[in-house]
């Protein structure tokens, strides 16, 4: 029985979901690459996202100050395999900007940014500020996305709230890691949709045989 955030996290984690996989899930935690792939990975595929920050590293454009001051063309063609692209890129060189200002570098960005502030941001809402939080910050945060809504579904829970599926999904929950769980869980859900989810069928039964 799943009726917790917990017991669905200790159901996926049966299911070795992310066997080969980077250590949290996300590629290259840590740096300012979750903050581009945050933003680029919105409404698009991640195997997209790959390819536009392959060409943001071959460009030599993937750091904060690179991006801050890029000329816009060649940021345009960077990212444009994401889709968006012209609201993406506007968005990701303000963001850059705008770190800058408030913070001076990534570093201090990583120690001091509030969800609130990154909120704030045009282009940013709660599942890519969420994601930069813990992906990028190292933050206690659960990302909640559409898999994560579509999968409860399927569970028989329907939330009308980003805030009311986050709460859900960290109910119970316990760990002596509480980042590294809740970073490693997200990715779980994201996973077993990717495996179990046949068009609008979502196979829960992975999750609910003992």
């Amino acid at each position: 029985m799943i009726d917790s955030g917990y017991d669905l996290y200790l159901a996926l984690k049966k299911l070795d979901l992310l066997e080969n996989k980077p250590k949290l899930w996300w590629p290259n935690t840590y740096t300012f690459e979750v903050v581009v792939g945050a933003i680029l990975t919105q409404n698009t595929q991640w195997t997209r996202v790959e390819v536009s920050l392959e060409n943001l590293r071959t460009n030599q454009i993937i750091s904060l100050e690179d991006l801050a001051e890029v000329e816009m063309e060649l940021l345009l063609e960077s990212v444009r395999p994401s889709g968006f692209h012209k609201a993406k890129s506007k968005n990701i060189q303000t963001l850059c900007q705008n770190i800058i200002s408030d913070f001076g570098d990534f570093e201090r960005f990583q120690d001091e940014v509030s969800r609130e502030w990154l909120l704030s941001q045009r282009g940013i809402g709660p599942e890519s500020a969420d994601a930069i939080l813990c992906y990028g910050c190292r933050r206690e945060v659960m990302v909640v996305d559409k898999y994560t809504q579509q999968l409860l579904q399927a569970l028989g829970r329907e939330f009308d709230l980003y805030e009311d599926l986050q709460s859900w999904c960290v109910d119970g929950f316990r760990s002596d890691d509480l980042h590294h769980d809740l970073a490693l869980f997200h990715g779980m859900i994201v996973e077993y949709m990717k495996r179990y989810k046949k068009g609008k069928q979502i196979n829960i039964d992975p999750l609910t045989d003992d």
